[in-house]
């Protein structure tokens, strides 16, 4: 019986998708559940499954077409494999973008590309790899992205490049020669929805920001005397963020217009606490969020932004845990940065930015000392929060990472 392979149903609040490539060619056997395409919308790459065995036996919608809920993609029939007629080429049923050369055997066959996430499975596929082959880096043991290009990186050599595939520009007269090369290529849409995001951000909210520097001195101390224990117990390593995410949820408590939003002429306070964390990704940044922190222990905090980190970089993070946060916090200290004035994430009326730590001369008891500091920013919408309340809430985060015994009284 024929089955038509339809685009699944978006989320409420995505209106489209992007067709970003095929994992099989018109004529392929497929096995029930195995991934035939990747769509792209403007938070994450979703996978359409194939939703019985059989041949597909014809693709209709090639690779950087943008599809809607429910259009039809493709058709599923009953039969053997290679069942496509002769005269149609790979590329015209699959599209330009389309590089993949698909498995000869539809199931699993123990080379672990059924466990890669789309994106490193893409490049697998591209480049005709042997995923046995890579050491996985990423949680559980999986590959991720930077696992492939350092392989591809190690494996490659001068030998391998021919004179046919550079092309070298003649050098002018008179002159050594030089190359000055341009590429382009089309934005992400998850790009895309970021540069639209940052700049509806800036055009409707009153951004201001805020400054502070925390001492982490005590919280340093505290991670040196039981990170090992902790890790032991709990199979998590103890990270500086967990202390941020509850510090920040005891300011919030102080100050929920920090912890509320702007709709229309009312401002909606959430009385809970998800918070977005975010995450740095090949294809931009993503913002996977940690639910109802106020009730969770540092250990699953730290587990749940461990997990959502490596499946964001992988692609495998789902839309649903990217969407509906009241707060964010975001760390720019892991690349180096000493300060900066992060943008609202909206309709959140504030984002927390976390800084490098390094060691500067600090006042203490009438002396000098070297301590471990960090700046720290509050971006606010000054529509909704006053200055008073933005400082007192940063106030509020020092103290208790200062102290991180206030953490545990709630004081």
């Amino acid at each position: 019986m024929t089955t038509e392979i339809k685009v699944p149903q978006l989320p409420e609040s995505v209106t489209d998708a992007t067709l970003v490539t095929w994992h099989k060619r018109a004529g392929d056997a497929v096995r029930r559940d195995e991934s035939l395409a990747e769509l792209e919308t403007d938070k994450v790459v979703l996978e359409v499954p194939a939703p019985a065995d059989g041949v597909l036996s014809s693709i209709e919608v090639e690779s950087g077409a943008t599809v809607t809920s429910g259009q039809r993609l493709a058709v599923l029939e009953p039969g053997a494999e290679n069942s496509a007629p002769a005269d149609v080429e790979p590329a015209e049923a699959t599209g330009p973008d389309t590089a993949a050369v698909a498995s000869d055997s539809p199931a699993p066959d123990g080379t672990g590309r059924e466990r890669l996430g789309p994106a490193v499975r893409r490049l697998v596929e591209e480049h005709d790899l042997d995923p046995t082959e890579i050491r996985g880096t990423g949680r559980d043991g999986r590959i991720t992205k930077a696992d492939v290009l350092d392989y591809m990186q190690a494996s490659s050599g001068p030998a391998e490049i021919d004179d046919e595939d550079v092309a070298v520009p003649a050098a002018p007269a008179g002159g050594p020669s030089s190359s000055r090369v341009e590429q382009r290529v089309p934005m992400s849409r998850l790009r895309a929805r970021i540069a639209e995001r940052l700049v509806d951000a800036q055009r409707t909210a009153a951004m201001l920001t805020t400054f502070n520097e925390v001492d982490m001195s005590a919280v340093q101390a505290l991670r040196a005397d039981y990170k090992q224990a902790f890790e032991q117990r709990h199979g998590v390593k103890l990270g500086f963020m967990s202390f941020f995410v509850k510090a920040a949820v005891e300011a919030l408590r102080r100050f929920p217009v920090l912890n509320a939003s702007l709709d229309g002429n009312d401002i909606v306070y959430h009385e809970y606490f998800d918070i977005g964390v975010a995450v740095s990704t090949d294809r931009g940044l993503m913002v996977p969020i940690v639910r109802d922190v106020d009730l969770k222990t540092y250990a699953q905090v730290e587990a749940e932004i461990a997990d959502f980190g490596a499946r964001a970089r992988t692609g495998e993070i789902g839309i649903e845990e990217l969407t509906g946060g009241t707060f964010t916090i975001t760390n720019g200290g892991i690349f180096g940065s000493m300060m900066s004035t992060p943008i609202l994430n909206p309709p959140q009326s504030g984002i927390l930015g976390m800084h490098n730590i390094q060691d500067r001369p600090v006042v203490v008891a009438d002396g000098i000392e070297a301590r471990p500091m960090m700046y720290i920013a509050l971006t606010y919408d000054h529509r909704l929060v006053d200055g008073r309340e933005a400082v007192q809430f940063l106030v509020t985060v020092k103290e208790q990472i200062e102290d991180p015994a206030r953490l545990l009284l709630q004081v």
